[in-house]
Order: C-alpha cells, then sequence, then structure tokens
C-alpha cells in the first residue's frame, strides 16, 4: 500500500504510518498565488493500493478541494484503487432539508468524492450514519467510543458507580447509548434544548436524574462551544457533582477554547485528533486530545489485505 498525506492533519497521517511501518508517499501539494490547488505525485502509484488521509476541516473547502484534485492525480496515475480516509467529514451537518429551497450539501461532496475517483471512503463518526448511503461506493464508519472508554476509565480509576452518560439532545441517544453500555451499562441521561424565541438564549430541561452524578456529555462534534457549556450548566443546577465532555471532532472555531476556560461548570473537554489543533487549542488546559490513529491504522491495513473490518464496529 501507499499512503498520501493531505495538508489539513500531516501530525494523524505520520501516525497513522509509524503504526503501519511504513512511510508517507512523496507527493507535493502546494497553492498558486491565486489560491489553486496544484497536486503532483512523485512516486509510482501504478497498480498500488492508495489511501489518502485528509480531513475536511478548516478551512473546509480548501481541504475537499485538496482532496479531490489528489483523488484525481491517483486516478489518472493508475493507481488501482484509491480510499479516501476521511477522519472528520465535513458538511455532514448538512444531511438533509433544513427548510425551504435549502441543499444537502453532504449528498453532493460524496458525489464529488465518488467522480473524482475514489473507490472506498473510510471515516470516522460521520454526524449521521445515513450518510454512507449517499455515496455509489464502500463506505466504512468506524466509531471513536472506545478510545473515550479507555481515557473515562483512567480518569475515574475505574469507577464508575456515580457515572451517568448525557447525550446533548435527542438525536445522540444512539451514540451516547453505545458508551454507556461500554461503561458497565451506566444511567443515560438526555438534554431537552429549545430555543423560546428567535435570538434568545436555549432553554435547557434535563431528561434523568444527575444528581450526584460525575456526567459524561458524548457527542460527535464541538463547533463553537456554546450549547455544551450551556448544557453543562444546566447539568450542574440539576445537582450533578461534575461535568466533563468527550467529543469525537473538536471543530472549535470561533474562539470556542475561550468559552470552554470561561465555563465553570466544565471541567475538561476531550476530544479526538481527527482535526489539527490550533495552537490557542492544543495549550488550552481543559482540552485534551485522544489518538485514533491506531483504529485508523488496522482499518488501513484490513482493507488493504481484504480482512474483515467488522469487529472495529464494535
Amino acid at each position: 500500500m501507499k499512503l498520501i498525506a493531505g495538508s489539513s492533519n500531516r501530525a494523524l497521517s505520520e501516525k497513522i504510518a509509524k503504526r503501519l511501518g511504513t512511510n508517507i508517499a512523496d507527493a507535493e501539494i502546494k497553492r498558486f498565488k491565486d489560491g489553486e490547488v496544484s497536486v503532483e505525485i512523485k512516486e509510482n502509484v501504478r497498480g498500488e493500493d492508495v489511501f489518502v488521509i485528509q480531513s475536511t476541516s478548516q478551512p473546509a473547502n480548501d481541504h475537499l478541494m485538496e482532496l479531490l484534485i489528489v483523488i484525481d492525480a491517483l486516478t489518472r496515475a493508475s493507481a488501482s484503487r484509491v480510499t479516501a480516509v476521511i477522519p472528520y467529514f465535513g458538511y455532514a451537518r448538512q444531511d438533509r432539508k433544513a427548510g425551504p429551497r435549502s441543499p444537502i450539501s453532504a449528498k453532493l461532496v460524496a458525489n464529488l468524492i465518488t467522480t473524482a475517483g475514489a473507490d472506498r471512503v473510510l471515516t470516522v463518526d460521520l454526524h449521521a450514519g445515513q450518510i454512507q448511503g449517499f455515496f455509489d461506493i464502500p463506505t466504512d464508519n468506524l466509531y471513536a467510543v472506545k478510545e473515550f472508554e479507555n481515557r473515562i476509565r483512567e480518569i475515574h480509576n475505574g469507577e464508575l458507580e456515580d457515572v451517568t452518560v448525557v447525550s446533548p439532545d435527542v438525536g445522540g441517544v444512539v451514540r451516547a447509548r453505545a458508551l454507556s453500555k461500554r461503561l458497565e451499562n451506566r444511567p443515560l441521561a438526555i438534554v431537552d434544548k429549545r430555543r423560546e424565541r428567535a435570538g434568545e438564549s436555549e432553554v435547557m430541561n434535563i431528561i434523568g436524574d444527575v444528581k450526584d452524578q460525575h456526567c459524561l456529555i458524548f457527542d460527535d462534534i464541538v463547533d463553537s462551544g456554546g450549547t455544551l457549556c450551556n448544557a453543562a450548566e444546566a447539568l450542574m443546577d440539576q445537582g450533578a457533582k461534575s461535568v466533563s465532555a468527550y467529543v469525537t471532532h473538536g471543530v472549535l472555531s470561533d474562539n470556542a477554547e475561550r468559552r470552554v476556560m470561561a465555563s465553570d461548570a466544565l471541567t475538561r473537554l476531550v476530544t479526538s485528533d481527527s482535526i489539527a489543533a490550533r495552537p490557542e487549542v492544543a495549550d488550552c488546559p481543559k482540552i485534551e486530545r485522544v489518538a485514533i490513529a491506531t483504529l485508523l491504522a488496522e482499518a488501513i491495513r484490513r482493507i488493504s489485505n481484504e480482512e474483515s473490518i467488522s469487529s472495529l464496529f464494535d
């Protein structure tokens, strides 16, 4: 196999390569002065099984175009199979018509990746599982819940009697239940958030008993962090001992790290390294990161060897 690293998260690509005992292939990715992406693959890839590692994180459009152009370059260079490894799949939140005359952008991006020449997609914790159906090529959606489980057990020293898993909304219950099951079927609570009027703060109602519990909010994406901090405050108001958040993709835009630091209710935020952390995020003492390189490396190895990867979904 050969690995091609995009520019969105070079550190993660290098960790994956190290775990696979290989090197990242030589590819030159640069931009013209007007922002156009230029790609040149410096190695022979004819007949090779190639994996392109690129998160479509901020700036999402630039990184998406870079991914498409790299895939096209590999296809034209006669690679036998091109797998797009997208640890964070951008545009996933636009997976349905949210209103009249609105697009389904996640489907459009899936079409673009397929048309560029990708033969397979590998990603982690899609915002909505049905996005897999947007692709007309095999798509594997891995889950980082095991990595978070390990970190939670470390923090709590294996003592889970007073732990409650919290879903930040009704739509995330299935995801939260998966973590609850791994944590010896700890209780589950749900944050019911609703906006009474446009321009007013969300009103948080807690479904479930969180009094005297260490609450673990579990979600797939944290963006600006405002809703997360509000949810932590609502949980503390209901008598929670502490509130921590475990979120796969730390988008953390719009000075989110400042909101996390300013929140008295939120003890810590743990994200994966699917998105490269800005220096401000990396330096934030309340924000931790767990590695998903081992998970992705094992999936890549199994795909390359034509082995089953179904056990990685558990």
